[in-house]
């Protein structure tokens, strides 16, 4: 009896809490309400227009769309026929969009309308893509909605999934400048949404504001709402006052936010008359706080912060910060990414797997049913980050007596700029593309509103003048706009490492001079 002690897959979860609440409200968007009953009923209808279309084990499923219910559909509902889904970030360049469907060989793409253009440059391009659906009627693709409504009736089956099936292959940049794709398991997603279940400080009453995009990490904290039948409320996109009004008006208990949306709200003009009474938790995270800022923000919206910390590679889960243990006199502690999550074993390793004592700097690794099973079609990459039987995270962390958590630098040399992983390698391709750029770095540098914002450091050809802001606008339409550099600079020449590289610790050094962190 091979599956008489499987764990939940997370279709299972779903299932779950789609049949438990069928008369509540699921998702709310500009005033229109998806009940657990209609989402239950369209998922069943997806499952069988996927099925006509041939997706089955192993198919990719792609997505590009700001929030809507049916970037919660397109999640769920090709791992009910066996296919996997794959998340196309709605700020994603052309060139990695390409590469992402090739790679993961993305047959279906799911689109909103806004993005028609896009999709079908992948189609014609990719050499993959077979079918575009839209999310409502378009001159691209069909309209998936429409080819539902034409399908009968279709029900849901009690259990679906197999632990070690793949279902979602996410990717995450590299410092290799190529994009890379974790595989995780239906067994491995449920395990996730039981540990935000029990491991986020999530209120019991669950009315969620999701402003991030749930197509990636906002997404966690969807079903944890639905298991406890729970109403997800949907924005595209951010604006402070905006998330302010719907947190009055729908009565908003909890909501994802990135420290940059943080700031904003802080300093929006309308927040002193906003009523938020009804907010008990703001989960932040993707990138560190300021502390002065996180001081502010209790002392102004109220006890109501919880910080998160993980990454794609272990399905978001490492440690979390709890409500409570924001001590606004303990600067220190503010600084913390938290204690571990249930079902994560957490542990600072040297570079040969030995635990390091309490307080010495080494880099945090992570065991767990969440961890991905590898890098898609990357084993040599795969081998790297997982050979010696641990998730090796490239953050470069201490823990204390008490088992909180403190990251302080980061061992690659990923910068994360307003919520955002970024890069250097792939921006520093683009800005030597440019002929009269001789070498380039680029480096994450303090910054109040972004966290760390993109700084390029260039050297000159030898009779030649930079354009420092062509080169901005150059990443921009290479990259998108959160890859562009904020500000570039001009040397004479960069300092080198004994290898011939530039040496970014050395040209970070000047920035975070007086700093306790290297990250912000």
């Amino acid at each position: 009896m091979p599956a008489l002690r499987n764990p939940h897959t997370q279709l299972d979860l779903v299932l779950g809490a789609l049949r438990r609440f069928p008369d509540r409200e699921a998702f709310r968007q500009d005033d229109r309400a998806y009940r657990y009953r209609e989402m239950a009923d369209l998922l069943a209808r997806w499952a069988a227009v996927f099925t006509r279309l041939g997706v089955g084990p192993g198919t990719g499923v792609g997505l590009l769309s700001p929030n809507r219910p049916e970037v919660w559909l397109g999640q769920v509902a090709p791992a009910l026929v066996g296919g996997r889904y794959t998340a196309l970030h709605p700020l994603g360049s052309l060139d990695d969009h390409l590469y992402m469907c090739r790679e993961a060989e993305l047959r279906v793409l799911l689109v909103d309308p806004a993005y028609a253009a896009r999709a079908a440059q992948l189609q014609a391009d990719s050499g993959i893509v077979e079918h575009v659906l839209t999310f409502g009627p378009c001159e691209v693709g069909s309209d998936i909605n429409a080819l539902a409504a034409a399908e009968g009736s279709h029900s849901l089956p009690m259990s679906a999934g197999s632990p070690d099936q793949l279902s979602w292959l996410l990717y995450t940049g590299g410092t290799t400048g190529v994009p890379k794709a974790a595989m995780l398991t239906e067994g491995g997603l449920g395990q996730m949404i039981l540990n935000v279940t029990t491991g986020w400080d999530l209120p019991s009453e669950r009315r969620y504001l999701a402003v991030a995009p749930i197509s990636h990490a906002a997404g966690m904290m969807i079903t944890p709402t639905l298991m406890r039948g729970g109403t997800v409320v949907l924005q595209k996109g951010w604006d402070a006052q905006r998330w302010m009004d719907a947190v009055t008006h729908e009565r908003i208990t909890m909501s994802l936010l990135v420290p940059t949306m943080i700031y904003a709200l802080l300093d929006a003009p309308g927040l002193p008359r906003a009523d938020l009474s009804t907010l008990e938790t703001i989960m932040y995270g993707a990138s560190p706080m300021s502390p002065s800022r996180l001081v502010e923000g209790i002392e102004r919206i109220g006890p109501v912060f919880s910080q998160l910390y993980g990454q794609t590679e272990c399905a978001g889960i490492v440690s979390c910060l709890w409500r409570h243990q924001h001590v606004v006199g303990d600067l220190h502690r503010l600084t913390s990414c938290g204690q571990a999550m249930p079902g994560a074993r957490v542990a600072i390793l040297d570079d040969d797997a030995r635990e390091l004592p309490d307080g010495e700097p080494g880099e945090i690794c992570v065991q767990g049913p969440t961890v991905m099973q590898g890098y898609f079609k990357q084993p040599g990459l795969t081998e790297e980050t997982l050979g010696d039987g641990w998730l090796r995270t490239g953050d470069v962390g201490t823990r204390d007596a008490e088992g909180f958590l403190h990251i302080v630098d980061r061992k690659k040399d990923m910068i994360v700029s307003g919520g955002f992983n970024v890069f250097p390698r792939e921006i520093e391709d683009v800005l030597t593309q440019d002929p009269a750029v001789s070498i380039a770095a680029v480096v994450g540098v303090p910054d109040e509103r972004w966290g760390e914002a993109v700084k390029a450091l260039v050297v000159a050809r030898p009779g030649m003048t930079v354009d420092t802001q062509a080169l901005i606008e150059r990443v921009r339409a290479a990259k998108g706009a959160i890859h562009a550099p904020k500000s570039v600079e001009v040397l004479a020449s960069l300092p080198m490492t004994p290898v011939g590289k530039p040496d970014k610790k050395t040209l970070r050094a000047k920035y975070w001079a007086g700093r306790a962190r290297r990250v912000n």
